[in-house]
């Protein structure tokens, strides 16, 4: 694989260590800034609807520019919003900060997986993407930790100057080591990139991530809750419980890549049929900490395996004006994690009992399956992939 990727991979990391590190150092910052819980709580919201908005927004604005350029920039956006934040003397400017970091996430995986895809053969792309997002992986299973435990020990803003570091490293890596795009020397028609969401196939898989990372993501948004309350663990442990669910993303995520290049759409069908029943097993076996510890590494593996596919996949039957669909699809993702979260929330507010948003998400797990075979069943009657293959021209 092109080193490259690696260049990519480290972008992918200081981004994720932006979104998720701020669980960890909530309390330090609401002390800070002198408010509540919730107050501090909209850190994280602030940062997720930048994520969906510039997803599309940003994306739009930059398709027309060469693709290596616009990483770069993007970079460069996300080094000053956590500069911003390392310096903030106010709550307000604090969620700027977010808000302007945030509008980087969106554009950078959208783009960065079209880029990633370009470095490979085509019986590799998956594959590449998902090296790419080994970044977002590691963040979860060594960066929030080490994150917390720096800010922790010499001062929440310690974590944010060491993210702008990371961002400045992975500037310069992109700038030497990413080779500039052969299209990058044409115009791309922004016409032709909003032409792609004239296909049904694209709406479909957009839907197919919605449901499917949400799924997983709504049973992981209360999974402290089950693991104190439910399987019965000291809170102590919870860290190093995410810790293990981390090491299942990080697994999925590169076997998942493979298992994509090999059959796209009958790997997706697996993984999100083997998603759905370990979802309602943990959902059953949640008061055994045996099962539980099993059913983290399970869950992270067989819900993060999916994404390099849905991320091929929306590429797939965009043809070749890939650009926007594709950070629309990580403004899907997003989405996901939004739609999952306020479903478990309300079973959970309906006294349904901690283990009622893993339910959940075996249902909108199960949901995605469902829109995954209809999908693929008309793919196969009209053939809109081989299509989209051999040509740009769309299907509506």
């Amino acid at each position: 694989m092109p080193i490259g990727l690696i260049a990519l991979a480290l972008g992918g990391f200081g981004i994720g260590l932006t979104e998720f590190i701020i669980m960890g150092l909530m309390p330090e910052v609401a002390g800070t800034f002198g408010v509540t819980e919730a107050q501090a709580g909209w850190l994280i919201t602030g940062y997720a609807l930048s994520v969906a908005v510039g997803a599309l927004v940003v994306t739009a604005a930059v398709t027309r520019l060469p693709r290596k350029q616009v990483l770069l920039g993007l970079l460069v956006l996300f080094v000053l919003g956590n500069l911003v934040d390392a310096i903030a003397p106010t709550y307000g400017v604090m969620m700027l900060g977010r808000i302007v970091a945030a509008l980087c996430h969106g554009a950078f995986f959208g783009i960065g997986s079209v880029v990633a895809g370009a470095m490979v053969a085509p019986e590799k792309k998956a594959s590449a993407i998902a090296i790419m997002f080994t970044g977002l992986t590691v963040s979860n299973v060594l960066g929030v930790p080490l994150g917390t435990f720096l800010g922790q020990a010499f001062g929440w803003r310690s974590t944010f100057w060491a993210i702008t570091v990371i961002g400045v490293i992975a500037f310069v890596g992109i700038a030497l080591l990413v080779p500039a795009m052969e299209r990058d020397t044409a115009a791309v028609s922004l016409r032709r990139e909003l032409n792609a969401f004239r296909s049904g196939q694209v709406w479909a898989s957009l839907t197919i991530t919605i449901l499917g990372y949400g799924g997983m993501f709504g049973a992981f948004t209360y999974i402290a809750y089950v693991l104190t309350d439910v399987s019965g663990f000291p809170s102590s442990a919870v860290p190093w419980l995410l810790v293990v669910f981390g090491v299942g993303l990080f697994v999925g995520n590169l076997l998942g890549g493979r298992a994509a290049d090999r059959a796209l759409d009958r790997s997706l069908l697996i993984i999100l049929s083997a998603l759905t029943v370990v979802l309602a097993l943990f959902a059953v076996l949640a008061y055994s900490p045996v099962a539980t510890i099993i059913a983290l590494v399970l869950m992270g593996g067989f819900g993060f395996a999916t994404v390099p596919g849905l991320q091929m996949r929306v590429m797939k039957y965009a043809g070749e004006a890939t650009t926007l669909v594709s950070g629309a699809n990580i403004g899907a993702f997003n989405l996901g994690n939004a739609l999952g979260a306020w479903i478990g929330g309300v079973t959970i507010t309906a006294g349904l009992g901690y283990t009622s948003p893993i339910w959940a998400g075996a249902a909108i797990t199960l949901a995605a399956l469902v829109v995954l075979g209809i999908s693929t069943t008309r793919d196969r009657r009209t053939g809109d992939g081989a299509r989209q293959a051999v040509s740009p021209a769309l299907v509506a």
